[in-house]
């Protein structure tokens, strides 16, 4: 006689298995955002564009009861991705037991754009404190962290930490609110630091002269990362996470 597991039944635990999957949704900028490769290749005229956010590694770190579901959009702060409608779309599927991790900070310094600047004293803070509280009415668990540090050197070699007014309102409002902490500025400067003037280029979109059709200057960006350098950081959010608090940690791959 053939054995079969009952349609009921199997689809009973395909339910179940849905129920108890969480997602963790990123939200931020461009140095977490996923970019199409292949695209920003041909765009540029080349191949293997380097142009990688930690974003695109991090989920690799998380067991299968837990998908990443990776939403930064390159060039948003913490206020023109509310003010866009990309919070919006992610808050009207958020569930209860969900997390959210938020990094934000690059573009909230752009004074001269009044769509996406924010203080970082008290407006940074207030939009950091509404996503939180938005998140917990739903049940769901934000999480928050510091921005990356650029790979910013002055003239006798010191690194230079440039997001420090609006890192020092992450750490206000992780302490006010109770909400984990990830800090991720702190560890890219003593990455930076550690590396040296020099070999700390190796984790940033350095690109030489010649290598794409329509950079034939090459590109030397020390904002935003290449593989090895989303690779280090998607790490270096994970490290974060184990010594956290954070009941996320629970899903991370031993």
């Amino acid at each position: 006689m053939t054995r079969f597991i009952p349609v009921c039944i199997l689809s009973f635990f395909i339910l179940i298995q849905s129920c108890s999957q969480r997602i963790l949704y990123g939200i931020g900028d461009s140095t977490m955002a996923e970019y199409d490769v292949g695209v920003l290749s041909e765009k540029q005229g080349g191949e293997n564009y380097p142009l990688r956010g930690w974003g695109m590694y991090f989920g690799d770190h998380f067991k299968k009861t837990l998908v990443f579901e990776n939403k930064a959009v390159s060039g948003r702060s913490s206020k023109s991705f509310r003010g866009e409608g990309y919070w919006d779309a992610i808050f009207s599927q958020l569930k209860k037991g969900d997390f959210v991790l938020i990094q934000f900070g690059h573009n909230d310094q752009k004074k001269d754009d009044s769509l996406r600047y924010t203080d970082p004293r008290h407006e940074f803070g207030n939009s950091l404190r509404q996503y939180i509280q938005e998140i917990r009415s739903r049940g769901a668990h934000p999480l928050l962290a510091t921005s990356i540090a650029r790979r910013h050197f002055d003239e006798s070699g010191v690194l230079i930490d440039t997001h420090t007014d609006y890192t020092l309102t992450v750490y206000r409002i992780a302490h006010s609110e109770k909400v984990p902490l990830l800090d991720l500025n702190l560890g890219t400067m003593a990455l930076i630091e550690q590396s040296g003037m020099e070999a700390s280029k190796n984790y940033y979109l350095h690109i030489p002269p010649g290598k794409f059709q329509k950079l034939p200057n090459g590109l030397q960006d020390n904002t935003h990362l290449n593989e090895l350098g989303g690779r280090t950081v998607a790490e270096m959010a994970v490290e974060e996470i184990r010594n956290s608090n954070s009941k996320l940690k629970r899903y991370l791959k031993n």
